[in-house]
């Protein structure tokens, strides 16, 4: 939630300083080289297949076993990324023509964005590094700062890249530039401050380079498959981008912004549970305690429906007041928070199931089945396409936010039937019991949310204070008796939490 909400602020930043041009264009473009490598090969490939690999190690093999290996990646990555870095910042011109070969029609512009590239790609780096150190730590049952070590890359960027931004330009620098040093440094933040963590779980680094070893080479074998189906997502935002661009003028914006509220949500329990339950699974799997793994997957998907299907339910119904409150003035008119809001409502019938989709895939990295999701993601880009191609012309951008919500649903049940047959069944017995709680609760919390919003919807043509206030004042209400249903129908994972929760403050 901090790193979701830093995030941002980090854009409110960005807007406030540079709004929308020149300077802002090419540090889109240059911070989307490295963030796609990462991408591709960095948080979510190697976090994940490092994890199944380390479990594995720490549940069966000696501790010395276990350190090395941890060190024999860490070194390998540091050499592969590194030449990787070094490639990336020796054709950083040939990169941005590719990229943008627009951008050599406006003066300096190329080059400005070329500069950016290479102050940027060492972040390639850092961030790949944190992601293998966070995947020890959550092996060792250390959540809190991997978790909040996102939120020092924020931090890093903002404080960082905006004193950067105030300083350059009186050495001669384009402001913007400062920016890009603020993403570096938010880099090596993410990184460092994981540190001290790792050394007090016992981690001794052994400089070691081992191609040969068997660890290392599972690594790399998990991480083949999780690459190519992240390629199809980086398909996917391509052909939406260029679909977007197409309808109407704003469009591309309206998703924009749209999306990354829906991924506050995304981040906040999918991708959250999904952190906390690789490690356990991938050690059941690894001691071949099948039973345990499929309980732990139906609790970890219940929670995840229990904590998703209420956030879906406010950002439908209170799509236009979150747009407005959050994004309208300036130049962002009435017309753009209602565009935008059509966007989020859309987006967010889908959340469920990509929340779902982040707890799923890596069940399959843990009982090595990596290509189940890689044919999941290849058949998503089928179906993005065909849906849009038949919708784009009536609905427009609509057509492109309900296009990633279908997507979303046609894989996770591609997944879910897979996943039974591969691990002979779960007990879809507790997993419905949960789920028919958890529609019970959300209905009352339809009704009571739908019952004050439109009892307070006057106060939303307010002073924007007055909007802030009963905005919260529905989710308040609406939480509260969405919880109140479900504490009553006995929902064990949200009693599990209740209980972890009064143990903490009674402390």
């Amino acid at each position: 939630m901090c790193s979701r909400l830093l995030g941002l602020i980090r854009e409110q930043v960005f807007a406030g300083l540079f709004g929308a041009g020149y300077a802002y264009d090419s540090f889109v473009v240059a911070f989307r080289i490295p963030n796609l490598l990462r991408d591709l090969f960095g948080e979510g490939a190697l976090s994940a297949a490092f994890v199944s690999v380390f479990s594995d190690y720490d549940a069966n093999r000696s501790r010395e076993d276990t350190w090395l290996l941890a060190s024999n990646v860490l070194c390998f990555f540091v050499v592969t990324i590194s030449l990787i870095t070094l490639l990336g910042m020796f054709f950083s011109d040939q990169i941005v023509a590719l990229l943008a070969p627009d951008f050599a029609s406006v003066g300096g512009k190329a080059e400005l964005t070329s500069t950016m590239t290479v102050i940027m790609m060492p972040f390639l780096l850092f961030i790949s590094l944190a992601a293998v150190v966070m995947g020890i730590l959550n092996t060792k049952n250390r959540f809190f700062i991997p978790a909040l070590a996102s939120s020092f890359f924020n931090l890093g960027s903002i404080i960082g890249g905006t004193t950067l931004a105030f300083l350059l330009p009186k050495y001669g620098h384009p402001a913007i530039v400062g920016m890009a040093f603020g993403t570096l440094i938010g880099g090596f933040l993410q990184l460092g401050v994981q540190l001290p963590v790792l050394k007090n779980v016992g981690f001794r680094f052994t400089p070691v380079l081992n191609i040969a070893d068997p660890g290392l080479r599972r690594v790399l074998k998990l991480m083949i498959p999780a690459t190519i189906g992240l390629s199809a997502t980086q398909i996917n935002i391509f052909i939406n981008t260029n679909f977007a661009s197409s309808c109407a003028e704003g469009s591309v914006s309206w998703l924009n912004y749209a999306f990354r509220l829906v991924q506050l949500p995304i981040g906040l329990f999918g991708v959250a549970i999904s952190i906390a339950a690789l490690p356990v699974l991938a050690r059941q799997a690894s001691t071949n305690n099948l039973a345990q793994m499929r309980t732990t997957f139906v609790s970890s998907l219940t929670m995840v429906f229990c904590l998703t299907v209420p956030a879906t339910i406010g950002l439908i119904i209170l799509a236009e007041p979150i747009i407005r409150i959050i994004f309208e003035r300036g130049a962002f008119t009435a017309a753009d928070t209602r565009a935008t809001a059509i966007a989020l409502s859309l987006y967010g019938v889908g959340l469920f199931a990509y929340s779902a989709n982040k707890v799923i895939v890596p069940v399959y990295y843990a009982i090595n089945a990596t290509r189940y999701p890689v044919i999941a993601s290849f058949l998503a880009i089928g179906f993005n396409v065909l849906i849009i191609i038949n919708t784009i012309e009536y609905f427009q951008h609509r057509a492109i936010a309900l296009s990633t919500s279908a997507v979303m649903i046609i894989n996770f049940l591609f997944l879910m039937v897979v996943l039974y047959r591969r691990i002979d069944g779960f007990s879809l017995r507790n997993l419905m019991a949960g789920l028919l709680k958890i529609a019970a609760s959300a209905v009352v919390m339809t009704v009571v949310l739908l019952f004050f919003y439109n009892f307070f919807s006057a106060q939303f043509h307010r002073s924007i204070l007055h909007q802030i206030s009963f905005l919260l004042l529905l989710i308040f209400l609406s939480a509260t008796s969405y919880i109140a249903v479900l504490h009553l129908l006995g929902l064990q994972e949200l009693n599990d939490i209740i209980t972890k929760i009064r143990a903490r403050m009674a402390r």
